[in-house]
């Protein structure tokens, strides 16, 4: 299918923003968005590019009242040398067809969805931002659209993809986080959808979040949710331990969002000699390698903020300072590589970066 693309006149785009220190994450918007259409009988029609705009919808829409909704995050990098780049966007779209799999929802064409990634992005490449660290997200989201009530599949669905220029996920930067360790609530149960990036799934750490915020703490680290003794995700990210001379992370066990960042740490740790194990790990395991000082380093890994240093976990009453409170060795070494990776100023053995075009 061709994209029918129709650009904001140059008169009427957006000013965009004049101070990139400022940016935050995920509150302003480009000038264009793409979206298509899919109709039982039908599949999916009408791919366009437009102007940015609010969607109309039916109140009767059944991603309103039944949660069928999921979505990706990924981001385009502008390069020193000027070219535009994609870090691993198939990972994305196929995961997206496996969540979407999941929650019976109508699978994607994984060219044309690169290929309305790529003509979007270009076609607002003047809004990458320049500054070190900062990026243009990506959200690609689909929902359902069918007008009906009665909990059935929906006939219908929106896909559309916006973009933001953001800076650091974090207010405080690349700096340890403080962790609440919830054993009163759970994101998800094996069995469950925790492995899909669906909305639901969002919607469920709401509570949690907002009472470890209210005590001073950065994000939750979920237990699993039959024992609560086995660490499983920590906020929106992935979680890893670097323990004696392992790097230790939850297995995927359909629970854990399966990240793609967290497949990027695992390749680039068994490429640097690292041990790595996918492994169940309890926090009582991670509690006394913290006591005895074989606990090297913590971090959580997410598109948002790549890997993100842990220096605090709080449990049963009790506050832990985990490697001192610094950012950790490997941690560092990570997070410099991806993101040396992404902005196109290293060597990228796995073939993880896509150039798509130049500014």
């Amino acid at each position: 299918m061709k994209i029918k693309v129709t650009p904001v006149p140059p008169e009427k785009r957006k000013p965009r923003p004049a101070d990139e220190s400022k940016l935050g994450f995920g509150k302003i918007f480009t000038d264009h968005f793409f979206l298509m259409e899919y109709g039982k009988g039908k599949g999916w029609h009408n791919p366009s590019i437009e102007p940015y705009r609010p969607l109309l919808m039916d109140p009767a829409c059944m991603c309103f009242h039944y949660g069928q909704e999921i979505f990706e995050g990924l981001k385009a990098y502008r390069g020193k040398d000027g070219s535009v780049y994609l870090f691993r966007p198939m990972e994305n779209i196929r995961r997206m067809n496996a969540s979407a799999a999941r929650m019976c929802m109508a699978e994607l064409d994984g060219d044309l969805f690169l290929e309305a990634m790529k003509e979007l992005v270009l076609l607002d490449r003047e809004w990458i931002p320049s500054s070190p660290g900062t990026s243009l997200y990506i959200r690609p989201t689909m929902v359902a659209t069918e007008k009906a009530l009665g909990v059935h599949p929906s006939a219908e669905y929106l896909f559309y993809i916006i973009l933001c220029p953001v800076g650091a996920y974090y207010p405080q930067g690349f700096a340890p986080t403080k962790i609440y360790v919830s054993e009163d609530y759970v994101r998800s149960v094996r069995g469950g959808i925790g492995n899909c990036k669906a909305a639901a799934n969002y919607a469920a750490s709401l509570y949690a979040s907002e009472k470890a915020q209210a005590m001073g703490y950065t994000q939750v680290l979920w237990l699993d949710a039959v024992e609560l003794k086995y660490v499983e995700e920590v906020g929106t990210s992935n979680i890893f331990f670097h323990i004696g001379d392992s790097l230790v992370t939850p297995n995927l066990s359909g629970s854990i969002l399966p990240g793609i960042t967290r497949d990027s740490v695992i390749a680039l740790a068994r490429h640097w000699g690292i041990s790595v194990e996918e492994r169940p790990v309890s926090i009582d395991e991670i509690l006394k390698a913290n006591e005895r000082g074989t606990l090297k380093d913590v971090f959580a890994s997410g598109t948002a903020a790549i890997v993100s240093p842990v220096g605090n976990l709080y449990y049963r009453g009790k506050e832990h300072l985990v490697c001192g409170g610094k950012i950790g060795e490997l941690t560092r070494k990570l997070y410099d590589e991806i993101l040396q990776i992404q902005y196109g100023e290293k060597e990228d053995p796995f073939g993880w970066r896509m150039k798509i075009g130049s500014m």
